[in-house]
């Protein structure tokens, strides 16, 4: 996989940024204010309307990374979520022509999608976070519960997120040997930590108890928190099928070597056992799908140079990686 489009400079940003500024006008908000707000799988808006003193959030898609059937299915599953499941997710706004997904015409056609703007911030990172990873367990399970007794659309068409998929042959976030500082000797030891991961993934299997439909980005930044109340969650775009356990390895994405992970683990699967079942072989490989996660990540940061989290983490977060991943093979974790 090449390095996604949006990481190719400020060039490209630039005319994003037009992009924006067309589906604005397409969605009726003609004097509109659009603030760029982060850039990561997609490049993400505010959108100020003056008129109305009304605030959304527009994001426009990366290219090639999903087609519009695919969109309109992780619209659909959010959206059955917050109706049928009460999970506060965001209501998209369809353009005047009633199009949930728009498609803005040029050279490069881009998808883009006008969502509500929910109220909150994302969870701090202070004690509070322990607590919180209790009420995001049971969110998560009852997410999960949902999935699984959903009946989707015909049309209903995610991607998926094993092995194969995730670091294999798709490696749809690029492949970890091309990850920033992965040299000889930590390619060696990432090496040996993928042929792990693959057999026990492959041991661990796929039933409906343990693999289905997913967030698959449940991390703090698609979170927003407003006072003790349960999170809203935003940003499905990476929603698919995995494994139920990787929703809880995202959650601690980037912050898997803070030495309350182990706490912020057993809060996690306390939390979602109080809406939903989870055995004792499946908590027995938490540090599995933790690490498939971080292996994952150092793909990301290779393939995403242009996103600000990527450029900060760098080859560190490489060499963070081989260290718990020496620890994980050894039995340490």
């Amino acid at each position: 996989m090449r390095v996604h489009d949006l990481s190719a400079g400020e060039a490209v940003l630039a005319r994003v940024h037009d992009v924006a500024r067309e589906a604005a006008v397409l969605y009726g908000l003609r004097d509109a204010e659009v603030t760029l707000v982060n850039v990561s799988e997609n490049a993400t808006y505010r959108i100020d309307d003056p008129a109305t003193g009304e605030r959304r959030v527009l994001r426009v898609h990366r290219l090639g990374y999903h087609a519009a059937p695919a969109i309109l299915s992780e619209l659909a599953w959010l959206e059955a979520l917050r109706r049928e499941a009460g999970v506060r997710t965001p209501e998209v706004i369809p353009a005047p022509g009633g199009e949930r997904v728009l498609t803005v015409p040029g050279a490069q056609p881009r998808h883009c999608v006008l969502f509500e703007f929910l109220p909150g911030a994302e969870p701090s990172r202070d004690d509070a976070l322990v607590a919180g990873f209790w009420r995001l367990g049971a969110l998560t399970a009852r997410m999960h519960r949902h999935a699984r007794a959903w009946r989707p659309p015909a049309w209903f068409t995610r991607f998926h997120w094993d092995h194969d998929a995730a670091l294999g042959a798709e490696s749809r976030w690029g492949r970890w040997r091309d990850g920033a500082g992965v040299d000889e000797e930590a390619g060696a030891v990432l090496g040996r930590l993928d042929a792990e991961l693959r057999e026990r993934l492959r041991r661990f299997g796929r039933g409906p108890e343990r693999y289905g439909l997913i967030h698959a980005d449940l991390r703090l930044a698609n979170l927003l928190v407003t006072g003790d109340g349960e999170p809203s969650v935003i940003d499905f775009d990476d929603c698919g099928f995995g494994w139920h356990l990787y929703d809880l390895a995202a959650a601690l994405s980037f912050i898997e070597h803070d030495p309350r992970v182990p706490e912020l683990v057993d809060s996690w699967l306390r939390g979602y056992r109080t809406v939903a079942p989870l055995s004792v072989e499946d908590e027995a490989e938490v540090w599995t799908f933790v690490m498939f996660r971080r292996l994952l990540l150092v793909a990301w940061i290779g393939t995403h140079t242009g996103v600000e989290t990527a450029a900060e983490l760098g080859a560190a977060y490489t060499e963070g990686t081989c260290e718990l991943a020496e620890r994980y093979l050894s039995g340490a974790l």
